[in-house]
C-alpha cells in the first residue's frame, strides 16, 4: 500500500561547497520541500544557518520552505523571516522560546504564511494543547535540538501517538524531525505522520543520487 507523505530536505546537511548545485538536485529529484534550520547559540547551544542561507535557497527554488526557528525570543525577529518568505512557506517557533507564543504566530498568519510550533522531546502535548488550536504543523522533535545525528529518544513515539489521536479535532499536520532513519518512516507514514525532515541518516552523505534515494523512501523501499 502507497502512503501519501512529504519528504523535506534538512539544508543545514548540505553541501555548502557547492549549494546551488545541492539545491537544484534535490529540487530535480522531487523533495517537497526544504527545511530551513535558524540557530542563534541561545536557545540551542549552536549556530546553524542565517537569515542570508534562507534568502539563498529561497531564491533558487519554488518549493516551499520550513523555517524552523531555534531562537530566544522569535517575536523580535520575525518580521526579518516573514519578508523574506513566500505564501505557502512555513515557520516554526518553539513555544518555551517565547512568552506569549501565540501573539508571534499570529505575525506568521497575518503575513499569509503557515503558522507551526516546533516542540522538543522534554514538552508534553498537554503543555501546548491550546496552540494546537491556531497552528496547523507541529514539527515533533525527536532528539533535542542543536545538532545533526544525534540518538533517537524512544519516549518520544507516545508523543506521536498522542499527537496522531487528536491531528483530525485541531485539524493539524504532524512532522517528524530528528534520527529519521528507515525504521520510523515504516512505523509512522502508515499511522499518519505527514512529513519528515532527511538529513545526514537518510538523504545526505549516501553516495547515491539525490532521486534514487528519494524515490525509494517514498516506496518504502531502503537500502
Amino acid at each position: 500500500m502507497g502512503y501519501n507523505f512529504e519528504l523535506m530536505a534538512s539544508m543545514m546537511c548540505a553541501n555548502y561547497a557547492n549549494l546551488r548545485k545541492d539545491v537544484r538536485e534535490l529540487d530535480e529529484a522531487g523533495i517537497d520541500s526544504f527545511h530551513i534550520d535558524i540557530m542563534d547559540g541561545r536557545y540551542v547551544a549552536n549556530f546553524a544557518m542565517s537569515l542570508n542561507d534562507l534568502r539563498c535557497i529561497r531564491s533558487l527554488t519554488n518549493k516551499p520552505l520550513d523555517v524552523h526557528l531555534m531562537v530566544e525570543h522569535p517575536n523580535n525577529t520575525i518580521e526579518l523571516f516573514i519578508h523574506s518568505l513566500h505564501p505557502g512557506d512555513t515557520i516554526y517557533i518553539h513555544p518555551e522560546a517565547e512568552y506569549h507564543p501565540s501573539t508571534t504566530l499570529q505575525k506568521v498568519i497575518d503575513a499569509g504564511l503557515i503558522p507551526g510550533i516546533a516542540i522538543n522531546p522534554g514538552t508534553s502535548v498537554e503543555n501546548v494543547r491550546m496552540l494546537l488550536r491556531i497552528v496547523k504543523k507541529v514539527l515533533v522533535m525527536s532528539v533535542n535540538p542543536g545538532n545533526a545525528g544525534q540518538m533517537f529518544m524512544p519516549y518520544v513515539g507516545e508523543k506521536y501517538d498522542q499527537l496522531l489521536g487528536v491531528k483530525d479535532e485541531m485539524d493539524i499536520d504532524i512532522y517528524w524531525d530528528g534520527a529519521c532513519g528507515a525504521d520510523k518512516i515504516k512505523t509512522y507514514a502508515p499511522k499518519g505522520v505527514k512529513g519528515f525532515v532527511l538529513g545526514t541518516t537518510l538523504l545526505f552523505g549516501q553516495n547515491r543520487p539525490y532521486k534514487e534515494t528519494i524515490d525509494a523512501i517514498r516506496r518504502l523501499e531502503f537500502f
